[in-house]
């Protein structure tokens, strides 16, 4: 197995950065499944070099599938806040109005959902990437995002009528 990493990684890893375009953790993720499953089914891989590629490209193929079928399947991690109806428009007196709505609405959250919050949208980071940042559960970066925004569209739509 080790041989076979070692032989089949490198152009593995490059293909898949091709499919994930060019994002190293996805396509890195994806290359430890492709092993795994190599790893599981050792006895029907090739053992000549080139088919052992081959047969590592198509099982990483259809890594990268399933996981673009597994995305598109599960749903929106958050909900989305109704921007139509928060009191935003061309008034300059309005836009700062709102601004610092969202301000107070933003620090009436807890340390924790605020973090997160500035962690997924501020810092553009995956719920994976958040989680092994701070050191929690991918559910629990799921579970603050969404009660952070629910809190803050409360908050919001409370202000705005």
């Amino acid at each position: 197995m080790v041989a076979l990493h070692a032989a089949h990684s490198r152009p593995l890893l490059s293909f898949l950065l091709n499919l994930c375009n060019g994002e190293r953790h996805a396509a890195e993720d994806l290359l430890q499944e492709t092993m795994i499953r190599a790893w599981r089914n050792l006895d029907t891989v090739p053992t000549e070099h080139e088919n052992a590629r081959r047969w590592l490209f198509t099982v990483a193929r259809r890594v990268a599938i399933d996981a673009v079928r597994m995305r598109k399947a599960r749903p929106a991690e958050t909900g989305s806040l109704d921007m139509s109806r928060l009191p935003i428009g061309d008034d300059t007196t309005e836009t700062v109005v709102a601004a610092d709505t969202l301000r107070r609405a933003v620090d009436g959250l807890s340390d924790a959902h605020r973090t997160i919050l500035a962690e997924l949208y501020i810092e553009g980071r995956s719920t994976k990437e958040t989680a092994n940042r701070l050191g929690v559960p991918v559910g629990t970066v799921k579970s603050r995002a969404h009660y952070a925004l629910r809190t803050l569209k409360d908050a919001l739509l409370r202000v705005s009528g």
